[in-house]
């Protein structure tokens, strides 16, 4: 099974069932990624060096105003795409199979996890896992310990409170806080 072929599946959002080649190709990707954060997470690196081995990590090149602060872990690596100006904070995890978009002059805070597989329900279908994307707009910042689910999309110019965990669609130029996630405002200028 072929890198582009898992990506195609977990793009057009189909089951990958535990044990199929799928699932193995899943694996073997994510062996790749682990090698690749660890690399990165071992020691000081010069920001130049940071974003090279992001583009090694997602497979496409990292435009030269994203920022990483390590420790980061992405246990896939190869369906992250970043926008320009883009700041990743310390501690972040990316659970990125069913694919994170970040767009442009975005604030990602300290240890935010945002997941994109969830598991089936059903006890007998545990393993099997479901993807679904996570599209975050321009100009959205999000606070530290912020969980963002499957399947989320955040509209441009939104603040995700510090510590919400976001499980539906955020309006854009909207603020939400809590579990779950609830907007109490809009953002002015």
């Amino acid at each position: 099974m072929e890198l582009d072929e898992l990506l195609t599946a977990l793009n057009a959002g189909e089951t990958i069932t535990a044990g199929s080649p799928l699932h193995e190709a899943m694996h073997h990707a994510s062996q790749a990624a682990l090698r690749i954060t660890g690399e990165l997470n071992s020691g000081y690196h010069e920001p130049e060096q940071v974003r090279e081995l992001l583009s090694r990590l997602t497979g496409k090149p990292v435009d030269e105003t994203v920022a990483v602060f390590p420790p980061f872990s992405a246990d896939f690596g190869r369906n992250i795409t970043l926008g320009k100006r883009v700041f990743i904070n310390s501690g972040c995890r990316f659970q990125d199979q069913g694919g994170i978009s970040i767009g442009d002059d975005c604030l990602i805070g300290h240890n935010a996890v945002l997941a994109t597989l969830n598991h089936d329900l059903s006890p007998s279908r545990r393993a099997d896992m479901h993807p679904a994307p996570i599209t975050i707009g321009r100009n959205v910042w999000l606070g530290s310990n912020v969980t963002v689910l499957p399947g989320v999309t955040i509209g441009d110019d939104a603040v995700v409170a510090a510590g919400a965990v976001v499980t539906k669609d955020v309006p854009a130029r909207s603020v939400v806080v809590g579990s779950p996630a609830r907007v109490i405002r809009s953002v002015e200028d």
